[in-house]
């Protein structure tokens, strides 16, 4: 017996060791060519924008496969010894040499320039130009380029460049040329005096921008190294703009503070005078029309009105992250030497220091200003730029109008960033092995020797520890003080020490190194923001003293007293309003509501005679309580969508069905929009929003796979080995797509009971259960936009939200990755269906409101294509690109800048929205649910076992409530029925804009 146990252990320790190495061979031997796995028929097909996503010359390495950052290549170059003193290249925008079959280029005038390069470019596209070097070197380029200007172009201009199909690193797949923005001032100002946030113009004129990455990470543009002889440029992108020239050249040396100084000429002289002052909020232009204006009320901010909103400030939550500039211009009144000074809040993040690059008059003065840093302090700072020794910096300046530009950047930042991420995907790296180990079962009673078992984990473990601790280490010098990130990185350290301390007991304790993974994840995305609220400037002549800046103790005082005292003053209540004026709360941002009352006041009053009055509803839990003491207002927005039946059951809002023009609303809205305000024959909510669950894929990676777009969960399921062979993975996936796409329902028409016991109720659950028990899905994720950045989950299932994310946060990604509808199951008509929920936020009437008709007027204006078009254009100018709009109105959504291929893949997964209906004891089912795929996958409990205590569960508690709202008696017979409505067939409704859709992407 002896002799067999040591046997099966020997046979066991082989195993794991050939599929550890079988696994690490797969990831040097990938399929070359889609496998079976991969298959999808002609039948099964998807959107065409989709299926050509992955058909496109990938152009070299990927992210996915390891392709280097800049500053790793960089570093080979400079090891080469490879110059970067050479002479000028100069391309004319019209020369190019070759272009892709769907560039939308000609040759003409734009915007008072002759025989330029116009690009509109509508989808991923490339053009190419001949380069001819006669010098071998280091190149910056230098693009003269004009944006495309209007409301269905608001982001930067993304390209990626590639030298002779190849990008010889990550940074230049993603570089972007930026527009010019100009808040409109002064402020407008409500009834109240309040200002309101201005709005952003896009002033762009023609510019000429050397490239840098659009991360922000770098002090210096990017370069390129080009051997002598014929080269091919190729820019790529979905961003129409006009091009005049290319110049590549060398870069421009940026001399030390002390070395300018000293070559200083007779005109840079000491001046004196009075010192120029610059007000924050008054710039002339800025790169992010999401760089917003703040008010603050510090006594010592200028201007400054007591108990009034003033926007005096530059708000630096919103200038904080990637290559965010910001511009002012000013007179001096002779030329000579200068001293900068600002008045500055950076209380952000505690003990953390901010960078920003310093411009004048468009160029870096000297190497000090590549990334000054702002030390952290927990209120307004005033400082002159200046040395480690306090020793005022002088900037020679020009007599008349000059130029000073801020910056924000990552540079001093960059290389602890690159190593923390580096140690996050080791640390993914040792969850794999000790699943490997383990099969995924923790088994208590049995012991391990790690070892001996994983013969290198300890090293590497312990490697990742010293690693960790020189970040932090790092990350205390460049900051120049502990801040809140090292003191966390100390706490992971502390955890890895406990486990490196009682190495053989980690078997069961993997799950603390992927908690170990999301904390670190988590300190990487708050390393790349750099936040800076900014008041004034002052330029002042080197023989003056600087201007105070900060209050003193008795105006701060004096300040904060009156304050104080003028929060007792009263402004109109948020339940009152002028008779015969709709009072409407919406809970959302102050910036939403402010926009809200300047359309209706723009708008709709004009056209219906009904006056609006709007407030900023700062809670639902107020809006419980204000109803409950009768001061409820007549309209509310912004509401979740299980808000309007918890107050529909209780009778506290209007019916909107009794409306005579309510079937008109209702063909507005996919018919699965609706579901969830539903209540005993009515409907007491309309859709304002939705956000749907797309697939969202890498190219590169899949490319790279051999894998293509899985259109169905079969699709899915065949590529999940090759994925999993090669250390990836699907993310968790929840499970309205499973019980949909079966057929079944939640609960049973009648509204009484749960629909989960059905035959397609447990076949919905099964699938979902055996994603992971059978197929081995991931069964949590720390971060899927990380994750999915870093190419370690190239496939997965989100929500909408994560698509402006992945936009806005990580253009490194710049036509490496798409998104798709969901997988579905194919119909025995040859479709397939691709059933999901996602959330929608709705408005609703009360029931007490005297001004129902007119409320019904305001909720039909506000949901039209006309109000929301508007809106949604108004707000993302106001706000930048994060804050994109999702209608649920389908008209005004096309009218929004997303891209014609993405919008595409939306509007298919539109025609399948469908939301989980609302009955008295609902809110037992997601928690229900999940408490049985708990069972089901982590203690392996039978599924129909698990799913029937759950269905048990939530059905007692729908009883309570069912006889608490009289559709059912004490002894359990029924009252009356919920009658639910049933949505079993695809939204028609998108046809139309499908069709528009793709005539309008045909237009030149």
């Amino acid at each position: 017996m002896k002799t067999f146990l040591r046997s099966r252990h020997r046979i066991g320790i082989v195993m794991v060791l050939l599929f550890l190495f079988g696994t690490a061979m797969h990831g040097y031997a990938l399929p070359k060519t889609p496998g079976e796995n991969a298959s999808v028929t002609k039948d099964d097909a998807l959107p065409q924008a989709v299926e050509a996503d992955l058909k496109g010359d990938s152009g070299g390495k990927s992210a996915g496969s390891g392709e280097p950052f800049y500053s790793e290549v960089l570093e080979q170059w400079k090891q080469k010894g490879i110059s970067a003193e050479h002479g000028q290249i100069t391309v004319q925008g019209p020369a190019y040499s070759g272009k892709s079959e769907n560039a939308n280029t000609t040759v003409g005038s734009y915007e008072n320039k002759d025989n330029v390069l116009v690009w509109g470019a509508k989808s991923d596209e490339w053009i190419e130009y001949d380069i001819n070097v006669e010098q071998e070197g280091l190149y910056a380029i230098d693009i003269s380029y004009h944006p495309f200007i209007g409301e269905k172009y608001r982001k930067p201009i993304t390209l990626n460049l590639m030298f002779d199909q190849t990008s010889p690193y990550l940074e230049s797949r993603s570089v972007q040329l930026y527009r010019k923005w100009q808040d409109e001032m002064p402020p407008k100002k409500d009834q109240y005096g309040d200002e309101i946030r201005p709005p952003s113009q896009d002033v762009s004129d023609w510019m000429s921008a050397q490239l840098r990455d659009s991360g922000g990470t770098y002090e210096s543009p990017l370069l390129w190294h080009l051997t002598a002889g014929k080269h091919v440029l190729r820019l790529s992108g979905s961003d129409p703009l006009a091009i005049e020239s290319i110049k590549l050249q060398a870069p421009d040396p940026i001399d030390d503070y002390k070395t300018v100084a000293s070559k200083r000429t007779g005109k840079a002289a000491a001046v004196s005078g009075d010192p120029v002052e610059i007000e924050a909020e008054k710039a002339a232009w800025k790169n992010d029309s999401s760089i917003s204006l703040s008010y603050d009320n510090d006594v010592a901010s200028t201007p400054y009105e007591r108990g009034k909103v003033i926007y005096n400030a530059i708000n630096g939550e919103r200038w904080s992250t990637g290559n965010q500039e910001v511009s002012w211009t000013f007179d001096v009144p002779e030329n000579g030497l200068y001293k900068i000074a600002m008045r500055f809040q950076q209380s952000y993040s505690s003990n953390r220091s901010t960078f920003r690059a310093i411009s004048v008059n468009g160029q870096v003065p000297f190497s000090e200003m590549k990334a000054y840093r702002f030390p952290y302090a927990t209120g307004w700072q005033g400082t002159t730029l200046q040395n480690e020794n306090g020793e005022p910096y002088e900037f020679e300046l020009k007599k008349g109008t000059n130029t000073l530009t801020m910056r924000v950047t990552q540079a001093p930042l960059k290389p602890i960033m690159v190593d923390l991420d580096n140690i996050i995907s080791g640390l993914k790296d040792r969850v794999l092995d000790i699943g490997a180990l383990t099969g995924g079962a923790v088994d208590p009673n049995r012991t391990w020797n790690i070892e001996r078992d994983l013969p290198d984990f300890v090293t590497q473990f312990r490697g990742l520890y010293d690693r960790l601790r020189e970040v932090e280490e790092r990350l205390v010098s460049v900051n120049g003080r502990s801040d809140a990130l090292t003191q966390g990185m100390a706490t992971v350290e502390k955890d890895m020490q406990e486990l490196l301390g009682n190495i053989n007991h980690i078997a069961y304790e993997a799950d603390k190194l992927t908690s170990m993974q999301g904390k670190l994840a988590d300190y990487l995305q708050q390393l790349s923001t750099q936040p800076l609220q900014l008041d004034r400037l002052y330029i002042v002549p080197s023989n003056e003293d600087v201007p105070k800046m900060e209050a003193s103790f008795f105006q701060e005082f004096k300040g904060g007293l009156f304050d104080f005292l003028y929060t007792f003053k009263p402004k109109a209540k948020l339940g009152n309003g002028d008779k015969g004026e709709l009072n409407v709360w919406v809970q959302r941002g102050r910036d939403y509501v402010n926009l809200i009352q300047q359309l209706a006041d723009e708008m709709f009053t004009p056209e219906s005679g009904i006056k609006v009055k709007v407030n900023l509803l700062p809670s639902s839990d107020q809006l419980v309580l204000m109803n409950a003491a009768g001061i409820a207002p007549d309209v509310a927005l912004g509401l979740s969508q299980d808000l309007p039946f918890e107050y529909a059951v209780r009778g506290g809002l209007y019916d909107l069905k009794k409306f005579p023009d309510f079937n008109q609303m209702y063909e507005r809205f996919a018919p699965g929009t609706w579901i969830p305000f539903y209540y005993n024959g009515g409907y007491y909510g309309v859709p304002e929003t939705q956000t749907f669950e797309m697939l969202y894929y890498r190219k590169d990676i899949l490319n790279r796979l051999g894998l293509k777009v899985p259109n169905t969960w079969d699709d899915v399921y065949k590529m999940l080995p090759t994925l999993q062979q090669n250390n990836l993975n699907l993310p968790p996936v929840s499970n309205a797509a499973f019980f949909y796409q079966n057929g079944a329902e939640f609960f049973e028409q009648d509204g009484l009971k749960t629909a989960l016991t059905t035959p397609k109720g447990f076949q919905g659950f099964k699938e979902w259960t055996d994603l992971y028990n059978v197929h081995a899905a991931d069964q949590q994720l720390a971060s899927f936009f990380q994750s999915f950045r870093s190419g370690t989950v190239p496939m997965g299932i989100s929500d909408i939200t994560a698509y402006i994310q992945l936009m806005v946060a990580a253009p490194e990604l710049n036509g490496l990755w798409g998104i798709a509808p969901i997988p579905g199951k194919m119909q025995a008509d040859g479709t397939v269906a691709r059933w999901m929920s996602g959330g929608v936020q709705s408005g609703v009437i009360f029931k007490n409101t005297k001004m129902a008709n007119e409320g019904w007027e305001f909720l039909k204006w506000w949901t039209s294509a006309k109000a929301q078009e508007r809106f949604g254009n108004d707000i993302e100018m106001l706000n930048g690109q994060a804050f994109r709009w999702n209608t649920s109105n389908i008209e005004a959504f096309m009218t929004l800048p997303w891209k014609a291929e993405d919008s595409a893949s939306i509007l298919e997964q539109w025609r399948w929205f469908k939301e989980v209906p609302n009955v008295p004891g609902s809110y037992y089912l997601a928690r229900e649910l999940q408490n049985a795929w708990n069972r089901s996958v982590l203690d392996g409990i039978n599924p129909r076992s698990s799913l029937e205590t759950a269905v048990k569960d939530i059905e007692r508690e729908m009883t309570r409530k069912l006889q608490e709202f009289k559709f059912i008696d004490a002894n359990g017979k029924t009252v009356k029925s919920l009658n639910l409505p049933v949505v079993t067939e695809p939204w028609k409704g998108v046809e139309p804009y499908v069709k528009s859709g793709i005539e309008a992407d045909k237009q030149p």
